[in-house]
């Protein structure tokens, strides 16, 4: 029976500390000192990230609180009440965010600031109510809304900064195992086809590159590695052009449009959930279900030849698709 590895084991491996969380070793990085200016550092950079991958238009400044409550209130249009949700949702984040500085700053003056005090108490119940109005905010995609990312400006402010680290590392080792996911789902769905020699490989060296992304701050000088390491793997897979037969059928030619569209829209998918270091769960499936049925239909119709001597880079290429209409 293998040794079962404990969540939270850390070990240095090749010469990096590495922490251990369901299935995946993780580049460790020491926390901060616990006391409010970690706090307030750490709630002002989890509220950048939070605005940097929502919806447009939500990063409401926090004086602007009152203004963003009453919009709220009168707005009757459902479509329009999401939205006008979203903007007090900033708004409550960008005024917790105000008092919490404020409340350092009094205590870097000599006043003593407990846990139990009313601006602390006023700061708390801003995050909540900024947390609860959470899920009407979208992904800048438009396709879902991210509750782990509005949760943890809250979840730093309630717990030690020592915990909220570590609690990081599991939800990095969720994103990792999503990431994961999707590559597999890729490599079946399109590999198969024939028409993407070599994909399967630019899949899997783009979900090596999303995975190290989620786990490197952007502090860590190693950033200036796995940013354009990340970026350029993206772009080479939406670069790869189709081989088609000189001959090919429309049946063909519709499949290899279909099938290069979800390659596209799985590399967007990866992009996101790398950057936001969260899992994105909806649109996940919703991209699961595409590639299932992509299959389902492949089914139905004879394979194409994986390799072949008529195949022919100047036949059909990537724009001759783009001329010709299912």
């Amino acid at each position: 029976m293998l040794h079962q590895i404990s969540n939270g084991t850390r070990r240095d491996i090749k010469g990096k500390p590495r922490v251990y969380y369901d299935g995946y070793w993780i580049k460790y990085y020491e926390p901060p000192a616990d006391n409010l200016e970690a706090k307030k550092q750490l709630i002002h950079a989890l509220t950048r990230r939070l605005f940097n991958h929502v919806e447009h238009g939500i990063n409401i400044p926090g004086i602007r609180l009152n203004e963003a409550r009453q919009a709220y209130e009168r707005e009757m249009d459902p479509e329009r009440k999401r939205v006008a949700g979203a903007m007090l949702a900033g708004a409550l984040f960008n005024r917790a965010t105000d008092i919490f500085t404020k409340v350092v700053e009094l205590q870097e003056f000599g006043v003593e600031i407990t846990s139990d005090d009313a601006l602390m108490d006023q700061c708390g119940k801003y995050l909540l109510e900024a947390l609860e109005l959470g899920r009407l905010v979208r992904h800048r995609s438009g396709d879902e809304g991210l509750d782990e990312l509005w949760g943890e400006p809250f979840r730093a402010f309630s717990i030690p900064v020592r915990d909220f680290y570590e609690s990081r590392y599991l939800k990095i080792a969720q994103t990792m195992c999503h990431i994961d996911r999707i590559a597999d789902v890729m490599v079946d769905t399109c590999a198969d086809e024939g028409s993407f020699p070599g994909v399967d490989l630019h899949i899997r060296e783009l979900a090596d590159a999303a995975k190290e992304k989620c786990e490197t701050l952007r502090t860590d000088p190693a950033i200036f590695e796995v940013w354009p390491t990340f970026v350029v793997a993206g772009e080479r897979l939406c670069r790869l052009e189709p081989q088609l037969p000189q001959h090919a059928s429309e049946e063909r030619i519709r499949r290899t449009r279909r099938a290069r569209a979800l390659i596209r829209d799985g590399v967007s998918l990866i992009r996101h959930i790398a950057r936001a270091r969260v899992p994105m769960p909806k649109s996940m499936r919703e991209y699961l279900e595409h590639c299932h049925h992509f299959r389902l239909a492949a089914e139905e119709v004879p394979r194409f030849p994986r390799r072949s001597s008529q195949v022919a880079t100047a036949g059909m290429t990537s724009r001759t698709l783009c001329q010709r209409e299912p």
